[in-house]
């Protein structure tokens, strides 16, 4: 096996492996992380009304995934983009849109077909919403910004596509190798086969969630695996470079083992603070008397942090001239703070926010 970063890694070996992946210090990681995926499980039907998880952690996740691309937003952009009226979405919210997008488009096909090589052009698609699928022509290269090429990958659409179909292999054969090693080992591939002309990163952090779903170690697609990437963003590239020039396989494993431990972990614990949050919300709205307290009320609040008259309207719960009674009415209980942008006034649940915001293992 030869390997020069200037040139096309065409000689990639294919799956699996030629080496003893379930080490010691892998299966202990192993225990660990199939134990935080499923207290992280156990908790996503503490919140009744899934769509809260949809428009929060999910959406936490692809801005955190787009930012490793150097695709940067704001929560509050983001936030307010949802709102299909929101006429002044900046490129890079709509990209981070794509990708959640993109996750959900995904999980909802997973029922009906495995993660193949038509999934992930249509993943991929969706994030850069074009169709010009697997590359065909040559001059991909990976360097940092005004640096020295660091990898280049396979080339000529034939190669990627016979690649693709041994990574589609090496995921549906039943070869007793654990899931969470082989996500690990999946992900590696993907980014080594690199098969898109952009968006290869976005898309392969998408299907390791989809494959997590796929398994049956999650049953909502809300794992927060790309803050750990961010946060240690060095690591994650010197790992993968590592595997392909010197075969180090095992200290990559045990990374990718780590963040699937503490980043479900730490979204256990957003979802729980969630469901406390939304609780005491509705507490206090009927101590106080407010005709507010209905909890379809307090699930809008929360499915939407960045709430508006319309919003309520259109969910069905009261008219115009109600719902704007009781947005204020959350508000003077501090449940909410309005801020006016453009002509549009939005009623922020900032508590939610700040837990969506708050960093990793905060």
């Amino acid at each position: 096996m030869s390997f020069h970063p200037e040139l096309p890694y065409n000689d990639l070996p294919d799956l699996p492996p030629p080496v003893e992946l379930e080490t010691k210090p892998v299966l202990k990681r192993v225990i660990a992380a199939t134990r935080a995926l499923a207290e992280l499980k156990g908790v996503g039907g503490a919140i009744p009304d899934q769509r809260i998880l949809v428009n929060g952690v999910v959406l936490q996740e692809a801005r955190a995934s787009s930012e490793i691309e150097n695709i940067v937003t704001t929560t509050d952009e983001l936030y307010r983009a949802l709102d299909e009226s929101f006429a002044g979405a900046s490129p890079s919210a709509k990209e981070v849109l794509r990708y959640r997008e993109a996750l959900w488009h995904g999980s909802s096909t997973l029922s009906e077909r495995p993660i193949d090589t038509g999934l992930m052009v249509e993943i991929a698609s969706t994030i850069r919403q074009t169709d010009a699928g697997i590359r065909n022509t040559p001059g991909t290269r990976i360097a940092p910004p005004f640096g020295e090429t660091i990898y280049t990958p396979p080339e000529g659409e034939d190669r990627i596509r016979g690649k693709l179909r041994n990574l589609e292999e090496f995921i549906l054969a039943d070869n007793g190798v654990d899931a969470l090693v082989k996500l690990a080992v999946m992900h590696y591939q993907f980014e080594a086969i690199h098969p898109f002309a952009d968006g290869n990163g976005r898309t392969g952090r998408v299907l390791n969630i989809l494959y997590l779903v796929e398994r049956g170690l999650l049953d909502l697609p809300v794992l927060y695996l790309s803050g750990f990437i961010l946060e240690r963003r060095g690591q994650y590239y010197d790992l993968l470079r590592q595997v392909t020039e010197e075969g180090a396989w095992e200290d990559w494993l045990l990374y990718v083992l780590e963040a699937v431990e503490v980043t479900a972990t730490d979204t256990r614990q957003r979802i729980l603070d969630i469901r406390g949050l939304m609780e005491d919300a509705l507490a206090r709205a009927k101590e106080a008397g407010l005709h507010a307290a209905r909890q379809d009320m307090i699930d809008l609040i929360f499915r939407q942090p960045y709430c508006k008259i319309g919003f309520v309207v259109d969910a069905g719960i009261v008219s115009r001239g109600l719902a704007s009674d009781y947005l204020r009415q959350l508000e003077s209980l501090g449940l909410l703070s309005s801020v006016r942008k453009g002509r549009v006034v939005y009623y922020i649940n900032e508590p939610l926010v700040d837990v969506l915001k708050r960093p990793l293992g905060a």
